[in-house]
């Protein structure tokens, strides 16, 4: 089967892999559309350090059932469309304990720490499929994306009483500002990009500040009349963004970490104890948060087509991963579609 691989680091290609076949409580999907997220293209910079290579990419996933193992429940029939909870959980370590599956020890992500969807073909256990007649095939493709935004949301403890501000409006971001929206709270949408800017006002945003042409404090200061978002999502992965964030958000408030910076930051350590912050990362996703986004796409009047910058065959996927590498900040999604 046709497979798309990122060799080494700056280098992706096509590559015939063997077709699977789905063992004793498995199922084979015939994939549809499969998403780059920011772990891939991480992966494509060499910055990715929990990448070996050679690597396939992939966890943003649409595709319908070609076959099915043994010890499988019948509710799942060949022909359905699906997606994928793409983690694993060992069961066994603190987080599993606590049932937060998503924050496992060892977990392994396909496309990242094991080989991922970006081929013809995937087999995976029918604990981790998901199946909703109602949504497109290209909506089940942005179900993973969004759950980490929403995953955020759900740490954060946001309600309709809460301003919450949302640095980076990418993909994640995007799903932040969705999930946020939805608790009633009031969104502030922050990037560098006033495409993004607008898709983030599409998608439930308040206000939006492009804080590379404007003052990002002073505006603050304006919406949240001196007291600064209770809420703020860190969703840019920028040593900038999360001096912004300690700095910026209220007395009191809560602070969510979503992004990876490229480097160790330097920080005013005596405003976590002044404004008694909680701060707290978030990894991942958990079921609820999938059932959360399907239920979104299901009910949604926004058109999510503003949220697919291009979408490419697996030949020009290789071309389209090197453009967005150049320029990052000028896509929100690629789809690789598979016929």
């Amino acid at each position: 089967m046709k497979a798309i691989e990122i060799t080494k680091a700056g280098e992706m290609q096509i590559v015939e892999r063997e077709m699977p076949g789905p063992a004793s409580g498995e199922i084979l999907l015939k994939l549809k559309y499969v998403g780059f997220c920011g772990s891939d293209l991480s992966t494509y910079l060499g910055k990715n350090a929990l990448v070996q290579y050679p690597r396939i990419p992939g966890h943003e996933i649409s595709a319908v059932i070609e076959k099915i193992g043994t010890q499988v429940p019948d509710s799942f029939t060949i022909g359905m469309a699906a997606t994928v909870v793409p983690y694993t959980n060992c069961g066994q370590c603190t987080s599993c304990k606590k049932k937060r599956f998503n924050a496992c020890r060892y977990n392994e992500t396909l496309g990242v720490q094991r080989d991922g969807a970006m081929a013809e073909y995937i087999v995976v256990p029918w604990q981790k499929v998901l199946m909703d007649k109602a949504l497109s095939n290209i909506q089940l493709a942005l179900v993973e994306p969004m759950t980490v935004g929403f995953h955020a949301i759900d740490n954060g403890k946001v309600t309709d009483v809460d301003i919450v501000m949302v640095l980076g409006c990418g993909m994640i971001g995007s799903g932040a500002i969705v999930r946020a929206k939805l608790r009633g709270a009031t969104v502030i949408a922050v990037d560098i990009d006033d495409s993004k800017l607008d898709i983030a006002k599409k998608l439930g945003a308040t206000y939006t500040i492009n804080s590379k042409d404007q003052d990002l404090h002073a505006e603050l200061e304006k919406i949240t009349l001196g007291n600064g978002p209770t809420v703020v999502i860190e969703a840019a992965g920028s040593p900038i963004t999360y001096k912004s964030a300690i700095e910026e958000v209220a007395f009191a408030g809560r602070v969510v970490c979503i992004g990876y910076a490229g480097s160790d930051i330097d920080f005013t350590t005596k405003l976590w104890v002044q404004k008694e912050l909680e701060i707290m990362g978030s990894r991942n996703a958990n079921l609820s948060d999938f059932d959360a986004v399907i239920k979104y796409l299901k009910n949604s009047q926004v058109d999510e087509s503003i949220l697919i910058s291009k979408t490419v065959s697996p030949e020009e996927a290789p071309v389209a991963m090197k453009k967005w590498s150049e320029a990052p900040e000028k896509f929100l999604k690629i789809l690789v579609e598979f016929r």
